[in-house]
Formats: structure tokens, sequence, C-alpha cells
């Protein structure tokens, strides 16, 4: 079992952040000033939040949004607006990797206090939770709880993360963001990061906080890496996950069709920064790889020009590939999605450039009852530059999200565990 031993505030918790890890985004660093040039949003995220509920329900999607999957019709009516076209935000949204560029830099990061919660797993190594400041007093303990999982070398410092934690915290719930092995500055106490396929340290956070708060339902949200990896989570342990609901958006899906794309075109510009951003974090613990046995490439790995050449010198070593294509074809969440048992949402960006739409698994969705999938036109990767928050608040998502997540939820007070066993989300079923 995982185990906590350090509670403290967040180092995120100030509104001025030095340094951000991007998130399967071109960036390394990004600006706050956004933030600060716009004090207005979070005004206009609480009253958006707040009329959710007051819009009548619709059936049927607007033609520009591609939905479908086992259950449309049992998910769809509960998502408010999704009869509107989808409209990326003028010229931003023209191409995708403008808008893919643009909200990472200028999208409002908003200013939350955190409480850093640090897990020691079975293994030694480390991964963080930061809770929101003062949820335990504020919040009942049957209060729903939402994890956030970032995407590749992502953290609580996203400004995407934050805009749904936010989201969620005005609807009541608890939330919390998992912090992977070295992102978002959690410490790194063994020589092992994570990847796509290891589920160690979900499975821990997960038993970790159904535990804490064992009279609420959990539920998750995961966006690019995080996202294939929760969908990999709920496909392979799908007899056993206690969760009562999941998310995932810009999910690559198929990690071999998402690594041909990565090395075409402009593309190469997001492979190099993200692998800049792999190294940093490497070579802040390098010392601790220095005697590690094996075919471990350590000057490849703190030196990696591409993505795919790090996970080479280093991930598919740590975690027994004898291939980094071996690793991608076994660690693609395309493989176990129809294995899914809970419900489950997944929002892709059809022009994505980091998630292609090649490479998701419409056909096993389509099979799966507990499957929905909404494809927008436009979006770019992590961008959604559209919608009444455009262009520097909220990814256009969000707002589904939190309908889908409530629905859940308010399905569950009205169908409860019942005496012979099942869960909520059979129950849901």
């Amino acid at each position: 079992m995982a185990t906590p031993f350090l509670g403290s505030t967040s180092p995120f918790s100030s509104p001025l952040i030095t340094s951000r890890f991007s998130s399967f985004t071109p960036l390394i660093t990004t600006s706050r000033t956004a933030h600060r040039r716009f004090p207005l949003l979070l005004s206009r995220l609480t009253t958006t939040t707040a009329a959710v509920g007051m819009v009548e329900n619709c059936d049927q999607p607007h033609p520009s949004l591609e939905v479908l999957g086992g259950g449309r019709d049992r998910f769809l009516p509960a998502i408010n607006n999704l009869d509107r076209p989808y409209k990326p935000y003028s010229v931003i949204g023209s191409n995708r990797h403008l808008e893919t560029i643009f909200a990472a830099f200028f999208r409002s990061c908003p200013n939350v206090r955190l409480r850093r919660e640090c897990l020691r797993m079975p293994d030694n190594g480390t991964v963080a939770l930061d809770w929101v400041a003062g949820d335990d007093l504020r919040q009942p303990p049957d209060s729903p709880v939402l994890i956030l999982l970032p995407g590749l070398t992502g953290g609580s410092q996203d400004s995407y993360v934050r805009h749904m934690l936010l989201r969620a915290k005005y609807r009541g719930w608890r939330v919390v963001v998992f912090n992977s092995r070295g992102c978002g500055n959690s410490p790194v106490t063994t020589p092992q990061f994570y990847s796509a396929s290891f589920l160690g340290d979900m499975r821990e956070v997960v038993a970790h906080v159904t535990k804490r708060y064992n009279k609420a339902n959990v539920y998750a949200v995961g966006w690019s890496l995080g996202g294939n990896i929760l969908v990999n989570y709920l496909g392979q342990d799908s007899l056993s996950c206690p969760l009562s609901g999941a998310v995932s958006l810009c999910n690559p899906f198929d990690l071999v069709v998402a690594d041909e794309d990565f090395r075409k075109g402009f593309n190469k510009v997001y492979d190099n920064s993200l692998a800049r951003a792999l190294c940093r974090i490497f070579n802040k613990h390098a010392d601790l790889f220095s005697d590690m046995p094996g075919e471990f490439n350590i000057p490849l790995a703190a030196n990696a020009r591409t993505v795919r050449d790090y996970d080479d010198a280093l991930t598919r070593v740590s975690f027994g590939f004898n291939s980094v294509d071996e690793y991608y074809s076994k660690s693609s969440s395309s493989k176990f999605i129809k294995d899914v048992k809970i419900p489950l949402l997944c929002i892709q960006a059809a022009n994505d450039p980091i998630a292609p739409d090649r490479a998701i698994p419409r056909e096993d969705i389509k099979e799966n009852p507990n499957c929905l999938l909404i494809v927008t036109p436009k979006g770019g990767h992590l961008g959604w530059v559209a919608g009444p928050e455009a262009p520097f608040g909220a990814p256009w998502p969000d707002p589904f999200v939190i309908d889908f997540l409530v629905h859940l939820e308010r399905q569950a007070s009205k169908a409860p565990a019942s005496s012979s066993g099942f869960t909520v989300a059979e129950s849901l079923a």
C-alpha cells in the first residue's frame, strides 16, 4: 500500500509560478500575464458553471460534432448544449498548431491554493497529490471526489488542469491532482519515473483516495498521456476498478500511430520540446541512475532530442520492454477500451496533431455500452479555444465533462450499491 509521508502547502499555491512543464504541448515555460490581464475570467467561470443545469438537454448533437458509442443513448441526454455548433475562435482556431500553441501560452491559469500530500509507493518511489486547500473543512465526507491526471510531464501547475479543478470545486466536489513521479515537482526517490503502461502508481492512488473517502464516489479525468494511462487502468482493472466514472481527453490511444505522426512536419517542434522537458526532469535526478545495470543509455536519456530517443534510452528499459516499438504497442489504451466497464466519456479533436484522429478506436467504442465519444472538427491538442470563455478561458469541453460527471453522481445517489454486492457503476448499467 502507498504510504502518505508528507503534507505541506504546494509550491504551486503561489499566483506567480516561475516554471511550467508542458503536457504534450510545444511549450516548456508559459506566461501567466493572460490571467493578470483578464481578472473577470474567474467570475465568468462561476457564472457559466452556475448556469449549468438550467438549459434543456438535447438528444441530438449538432452535425459539426461526431458523437458515437455504445453508451450514446444512456449518456447523451445528460450533456447540455451539444445541439450548438462547434465554433473555434476566429483566427486562432483556423490552424491546429496555432490553437495548440495559443492555449499553452495565453490561456489563463487560475490561482488556487493547494495542499500537497506525498505518497510513498511499495517500491519506495513517490508521487504527489495536490488537494484544494481547505476542502476537508468545507466539504462533507460523502462529497464526490475527482482525481485529475495531467499529460506527459504535466502537473497541477497546468492551466487546463486548474480550470477543470475550479469547475468541479464550484460544484461542491473534492478535487485532487495526481502528479506522477518527477512531475509537478513531485519528489523522485528511486531510479524509476512513470510510463504509458505502468499502472502501479495509479492503483495505489485510487486505493488511497477511496479508502480515505470511503463514503464518497470517486471519478477521474485524464488528459493526453494521462488519458491513455487512465483508459489502460479502466480496461485492465475492469473487474476491480472502484471508480464510478471517468473522462479521457486528447488521448493518443494508439502510441504507434502517434509516434509515426510525431516525427512528421511541424510536429517535430512538439517532439523536440517535450524531449527537452523530459531531459530536464531526468537531469535533476540523474545521480539515482548512475549505477543502474542493464541497457540504460544514460547519456542519451540526458540529452535526447526526441521523445522516442528518451523512451528507448530509459522508459522501455525501466519497464522491461525489448524495444521502444514494443513499449508503444503494448502501452496503447486502444487495446483495452473494449474492456472498460464503468461510464467513460472520451473527447477528441479531429485535427489534433499529437493524438491522431485515425488512432481513435471507434469500433470498440461503438460496441462498448459504457462509452461515449465526442469528436470536435477542430481544437488542436489541449487547445479547444472555443465556447463562451474563449479565447483566454477554460477549454471548450470542460462544461460537458462536468455535465457528464454530475449526471453519473446524481444517478449513483438514486441507485446506491445494493446488498448483493453490485458496484455503483454496475447499478448505472
